[in-house]
């Protein structure tokens, strides 16, 4: 009898990947991708490392490739932005050992800014895509792709999505397959994508994806399920099991390949069933497709473009009914709020008192943007608050960006705000660049990164001195503050907004998550409380109002940061036990 797990898709992921035979893994943690990495580093025989960003990642499982072993990339939907230049020119090169990206969507946004969908990149990519519904296809997908790969010489795409990389199934385990690795012959006309040679790859690339055509009409990965021939559904992923929910006597052709479509397949299946409905996530990628061949469906004029579905959607839109009893409960709304104690809530409350601008980024941070801080003014992606603030000194001046300043995290600034502080020093820009070290990935559950000192299997490593490195670059002017140290973090915001060059400000103080040790609540002196609201702020969550307008605080919530201490210019507030 076979061992069987209750996994989550991610995990699910990792052990197909372990399976079959992966031996390099490379990715930077996004949600909801991040798991994959972290449960796979767990198995031997795999290297498993956090890239500085996903273009990184993507290199190095294609060097792994083109070396003849078997490698992986995993990002969310945006990273595969930042790795797209390798991943279309490895299209054309293709995969001498099998080559598989992990991507992880968003319908939702749950954790992003925008909900691209992947299909997309990978019809633009002339990669195929592979699209499991549960964690054991998880599993079992990736192992058919790596094979898959290696057979048409094509990198492949598996695209999840929020709720199976986050949803737990029971799946069935297997044992690895130790699969030889394949030996390295220099192939200039493969490998190097000069326009000579890349010419030609081209027409391999359109080949290769006819012949896909042809051939995944047979995969296994496809499924058709014949019962009542009045409606037929075509659909994919997680969708399928909302169509299996709400549309139980409904005919289904589920596909497992994504990208490209099996048309023999798609044809013969629409020609058996009376009204066709396509029910996909996001993108109208399959219906535009098949209307396209003349083949009369439904789908996005009754679905919607946008966000996750769910069986009670479906019903609604195709069968009119709903199955809802009663209206929602009246939940009070819970916006996202730092934690307490983030060093983040210390400096941005500084930055607020000062009415500072900030061009922020992706990260824990962004939460500065929310009442009742309110400093962050744009968001854009990794890395171009830096590059953005320097836009804005180029199109307006030095003297328009006096009140400004660029926030970026660690982690963040080595994905990417390297590149853009590097280019404000070249082009001789003007502005504060504001680095939010916490000493970890936090927004992702806390990974290391290139400047913490750890490996991803928790081998320690050489950590990179953000300090070193900007002065390395140029930056005159780089200075180390506490985040707590609130008057001289003040001082120095006030110096270095003044400048007219580049400079460095980074605030130094872990997240408060990553040390598990009880420090020393703080405490109210009601008697010496003037109500005047200053330690409200900042709008931590574990300071409250009391009836009569003095303050309490909550020793549960209290990580006993001191902000709330320093602001508090009665002493009424004080450490338990001082």
């Amino acid at each position: 009898m076979s061992e069987k797990a209750v996994m989550l898709g991610n995990e699910a992921f990792a052990r197909g990947a372990y399976e079959a035979g992966v031996k390099v893994s490379a990715a930077y943690p996004g949600t909801p991708s991040t798991e994959i990495s972290e449960n796979l580093v767990k198995y031997e025989g795999v290297y498993a490392e956090w890239s500085p960003n996903e273009k990184v990642a993507m290199e190095v499982a294609s060097g792994a490739s083109i070396s003849g072993v078997r490698a992986m990339a995993s990002m969310k939907h945006v990273g595969v932005n930042v790795a797209a230049d390798p991943l279309y020119t490895m299209s054309y090169i293709g995969a001498t050992g099998g080559l598989v990206l992990v991507a992880a969507d968003d319908p939702g946004m749950y954790s992003s800014q925008n909900e691209q969908d992947t299909r997309m990149i990978g019809r633009a990519a002339g990669v195929p895509v592979l699209e499991p519904s549960d964690s054991q296809e998880a599993k079992d997908f990736m192992i058919f792709a790596f094979d898959l790969s290696e057979k048409y010489d094509t990198p492949v795409i598996v695209r999840s999505t929020t709720r199976l990389s986050h949803s737990q199934g029971v799946v069935e385990l297997g044992e690895r397959r130790e699969v030889e690795d394949k030996p390295y012959v220099k192939n200039i006309g493969k490998h190097v994508m000069m326009p000579a040679k890349a010419i030609p790859r081209h027409v391999h690339v359109e080949k290769r994806n006819q012949a896909l055509i042809a051939d995944g009409c047979s995969f296994p990965i496809n499924r058709v399920e014949m019962r009542d021939t009045s409606m037929g559904v075509i659909t994919s992923g997680i969708p399928y099991q909302y169509v299996r929910e709400a549309l139980p006597q409904a005919s289904v052709l589920k596909l497992g390949i994504v990208n490209p479509l099996p048309r023999k397949l798609i044809e013969e299946f629409a020609a058996q069933v009376d009204t066709l409905y396509i029910v996909e996530e996001l993108e109208p990628v399959i219906e535009e497709q098949v209307r396209s061949w003349g083949i009369s469906c439904i789908g996005k004029e009754i679905f919607t473009i946008q966000g996750e579905y769910s069986a009670e959607l479906l019903r609604r839109a195709v069968l009119h009914e709903s199955t809802e009893t009663k209206a929602p409960a009246d939940v009070p709304v819970r916006p996202p709020i730092l934690c307490p104690g983030c060093p983040h809530r210390s400096v941005f409350t500084v930055m607020k008192k000062l009415k500072l601008h900030a061009a922020g980024d992706i990260g824990c941070y962004t939460l500065g943007a929310v009442a009742p801080l309110e400093v962050i003014d744009t968001t854009i992606c990794m890395g171009a608050s830096i590059s953005s603030l320097h836009g804005m000194e180029k199109a307006r001046g030095k003297e328009y960006i006096k009140d400004w300043v660029a926030v970026i995290g660690d982690s963040t600034f080595l994905h990417t705000g390297v590149n853009a502080l590097m280019n404000m020093v070249y082009n001789q820009g003007t502005g504060t660049v504001v680095i939010l070290d916490n000493s970890t990935t936090g927004m992702t559950g806390h990974q290391d990164h290139a400047a913490t000192g750890k490996m991803l299997n928790g081998q320690p490593t050489y950590a990179i001195d953000l300090k070193k490195l900007c002065e390395a670059m140029g930056v005159r002017h780089v200075t180390e503050v506490n985040a707590f140290d609130i008057d001289r973090l003040e001082q120095v915001l006030k110096e270095e907004t003044a400048r007219d060059e580049v400079s460095v400000i980074i605030t130094k103080s872990p997240c408060v998550l990553l040390d598990k040790g009880r420090k020393p609540h703080h405490i109210v002196h009601t008697d010496l409380c003037k109500k005047c609201g200053m330690c409200l702020k900042p709008g931590c969550p574990a300071i409250g109002r009391n009836a009569d307008g003095t303050v309490h605080i909550d020793e549960t919530l209290c990580t006993g940061c001191g902000l709330c201490e320093s602001l508090c210019k009665f002493h009424a507030i004080e450490k338990a036990g001082d």
